[in-house]
């Protein structure tokens, strides 16, 4: 199969194009043919080599975090798969690889994909809907009623996670430039913050949470808009000890981890308010449930650019520029 390859760790090193062999199927795996593959800054960040100490990969390495296509074969445990059915994932860690022809997913991983949306539409959602799904419903538990600020509302999280906030009844601030405000606002953003001209922190007040993407300055005055009693969860890092123990991280890796997030921790707690690091897992079962919001309409994906397969550099470097509203996908098939 054709794939493109991390050959070695480097900044903005280019993948290699390549021919591969098929994955190998585990047992409670499902091959699945690629037909398009969601393009993220993690991909990015694992090319660059920054996650290396958390996650230790072996070289050479296919990248690619969101699939979706079509089921080819099947693992002799699988149940609830078979051959034919248009499926889409976020493949696990350690089994990533969908910048490829084909990937194979754990069956706990894999859901159908949504009826009333394209292979291209549905490769845009599984990472960053799976995000926002463990950060808005299972972290903070966000109710009807209470008031959330989504950083960064125009990228790939923060035009899912305003949408879900809206749906589970919240009223949603976020971030974004000028020419990105009718696009957050009709996603159902009630409280839109030009970063370029206000700051949200003179704006916002008595927050119940807060959806960290950015830097830590950004992170110190996100503290300040929440109440006591509040929720920061932060995707960008410092990770917390609570996610060394979810990786069963070796002890010296659980030391690092404890002491990056010990001043943002510190703080919290000064304050009367909760801190937790998100690093999405997989998840087939909270994809089904964003299926059933795709397919009911109360969520649509927002994808900004598509480029074919051969150019899969060419969206990588486009999705690190920063400036993507929505998604970024590549068409395999």
């Amino acid at each position: 199969m054709k794939a493109f390859v991390l050959e070695r760790y480097g900044k903005k090193r280019e993948l290699k194009s390549t021919e591969m062999p098929e994955p190998e199927l585990r047992d409670d795996e499902v091959l699945v043919e690629v037909h398009a593959a969601g393009v993220n800054l993690l991909d990015t960040k694992i090319r660059d080599g920054e996650f290396k100490l958390i996650l230790p990969y072996r070289l050479p390495l296919v990248l690619g975090h969101d699939v979706a296509g079509v089921v080819v074969r099947v693992g002799r445990r699988v149940q609830q798969f078979r051959p034919g059915d248009e499926v889409y994932a976020r493949p696990d860690d350690f089994r990533i690889g969908t910048f490829a022809e084909f990937v194979a997913v754990k069956e706990a991983s894999l859901a159908l994909k949504p009826k009333g949306v394209s292979m291209v539409e549905a490769a845009s959602l599984p990472l960053v809907g799976l995000t926002a799904w463990q950060a808005l419903v299972e972290k903070a538990k966000l109710k009807k009623g209470q008031k959330v600020f989504i950083q960064a509302g125009s990228g790939g999280v923060g035009t899912f996670a305003i949408q879900l906030a809206k749906r589970l009844g919240a009223t949603v601030a976020t971030t974004t430039s000028t020419a990105n405000v009718a696009l957050v606002k009709s996603l159902g953003a009630d409280v839109v913050i030009d970063y370029k001209s206000q700051d949200f922190e003179e704006l916002l007040h008595d927050y119940d949470v807060v959806l960290n993407s950015q830097d830590g300055k950004t992170l110190d005055k996100s503290l300040r808009v929440l109440k006591r009693g509040g929720k920061l969860i932060s995707i960008s890092g410092p990770p917390d000890p609570e996610f060394g123990k979810e990786i069963a991280a070796p002890g010296f890796v659980r030391l690092v981890v404890r002491l990056l997030s010990a001043g943002v921790r510190r703080k919290a707690r000064g304050r009367g308010i909760g801190y937790s690091f998100l690093f999405m897992r997989a998840n087939g079962g909270q994809l089904r449930e964003i299926t059933r919001l795709v397919d009911a309409e109360a969520i649509r994906p927002v994808i900004d650019r598509v480029f074919p397969f051969e150019a899969t550099n060419e969206a990588l470097a486009y999705v690190e520029a920063g400036r993507a509203k929505g998604k970024v996908v590549i068409k395999v098939k």
